[in-house]
């Protein structure tokens, strides 16, 4: 099988090609009988994503705004005769007013990997940012960010002033890859809500 790859990656961009390329609009953005509102994005394979990952693929990107509640559901279709490897993120960014004073909770009792702190493990119940950070959880596949300082300052799209008001909570599949055998579906779903 073959790998496509979040975080450094030597057949493509930082993070995968994904995130940089052109996606079809397949639903507009359209009332259900409900009062959400859906739509479909696409992204199949193409001469640019073949150029780093000679493989196949369709990627499916429905999003439902509720009330008070974002549904992201992602799918990837291997329509190949190769099984795929692959791993991917959910790139949640939040504004926030002070990173400084913001905690995550509900992560209780899980390990995390510090990959700032020369690969560290801890366990903790409630995370304060006072720093860079760069967390893995292992188990529930969430990695929590803010470049601070000196990161920022090397993010061309990223304003050096920026990272106060961020945190970057992005739920995955990063641990081990992703197998996809040929004619088989991968999903997953995140829900953001607002408490």
């Amino acid at each position: 099988y073959t790998s496509a790859q979040f975080g450094p990656w030597n057949m493509g961009p930082q993070h995968g090609f994904a995130r940089l390329s052109r996606w079809e609009l397949k639903k507009p953005p359209e009332r259900l009988p409900t009062g959400d509102v859906e739509a479909i994005f696409q992204l199949v394979d193409n001469e640019i994503t073949r150029s780093m990952w000679n493989y196949p693929f369709s990627l499916t990107y429905r999003l439902i705004l509720r009330e008070k509640e974002l549904h992201f559901n992602i799918s990837v279709y291997n329509p190949g005769v190769e099984t795929l490897s692959f791993t991917f993120l959910l790139h949640t960014y939040f504004k926030v007013p002070d990173v400084r004073r913001c905690q995550i909770t509900g992560m209780r009792g899980c390990n995390y990997i510090d990959k700032v702190n020369t690969n560290m493990k801890y366990e903790n119940t409630v995370f304060i940012i006072g720093l860079k950070i760069a967390w893995i959880f292992r188990y529930l596949l969430i990695i929590v960010w803010n470049p601070w300082i000196e990161k920022a300052k090397e993010i061309p799209d990223f304003g050096e002033e920026e990272f106060p008001n961020m945190v970057c909570v992005e739920a995955g599949h990063i641990s081990s890859p992703v197998i996809l055998p040929p004619g088989t579906v991968f999903e997953a779903s995140q829900i953001l809500q607002v408490m």
